[in-house]
């Protein structure tokens, strides 16, 4: 079990693109794959998950879609997660603010979301204590009466699954390579690594992510 255990960590490394660098840095963060597309990174604070499959597909384009979901581990007291609380680091090195819900409103982007409707990935992947639905509710579309309205902060607490989407305007556009998404909690940040991938990329992203999945059955097979 132990060289099992010891594989998943590395292929979840590889998988989720961390550089050996940023691991050193972000040693109290704890890293796990849920996907080819989603990935979850917690801390003794906050726990975040996110699906960037769309984002992955928008590469040159703008605008930038991510599903994302946080909420508090066991214990930590009840915070607010405000706008500033969000942005995404691109391969360059700089730092993307979260879009305000007047750009959001201007650009347009039901098409955007439309894609993401067809071809979205589950982010429900919270603690087992984490059973109550929250809405990160940012961003919404006067033509969608049912996403409700739009807020400025979201109340975290322990117990609270809070799942919403979340945009961000790209300078220049979206490009190929290491990015992260970084949120803010009260007392740390979580940094979560996820890699705009090329087509070669993608295959081998792909491919494994398969050999990871027969490992793991093979193990348990034999467990049994």
């Amino acid at each position: 079990m132990r060289v099992v255990v010891a594989l998943l960590a590395i292929v979840c490394s590889v998988l989720a693109g961390v550089p050996a660098m940023a691991q050193q840095e972000e040693a109290k963060q704890k890293f796990d794959v849920k996907g080819e597309y989603v990935r979850l990174v917690y801390n003794d604070e906050g726990w975040v998950v996110l699906g960037y499959r769309v984002a992955n597909g928008s590469v040159g384009e703008e605008w930038m879609l991510l599903e994302i979901g946080v909420t508090l581990m066991k214990g930590v007291p009840d915070q607010k997660l405000v706008r500033g609380s969000l942005t995404v680091t691109t391969p360059d090195g700089a730092s993307v603010p979260l879009a305000s819900q007047e750009e959001f409103s201007k650009a347009n982007l039901r098409a955007l979301d439309a894609r993401a409707n067809m071809s979205r990935d589950s982010i429900n992947y919270f603690p087992v204590m984490v059973d109550k639905p929250c809405r990160i509710g940012f961003f919404t579309d006067i033509s969608e009466p049912v996403r409700g309205m739009a807020y400025d902060e979201v109340e975290l607490s322990d117990d609270r699954a809070c799942a919403g989407r979340a945009y961000f305007k790209i300078p220049g556009g979206i490009k190929y390579g290491q990015h992260f998404l970084n949120v803010q909690f009260a007392g740390s940040t979580v940094n979560v690594p996820f890699t705009i991938m090329t087509k070669d990329e993608l295959k081998e992203n792909k491919a494994k992510w398969e050999e990871l999945q027969k490992q793991l059955k093979e193990q348990q097979k034999n467990q049994g």
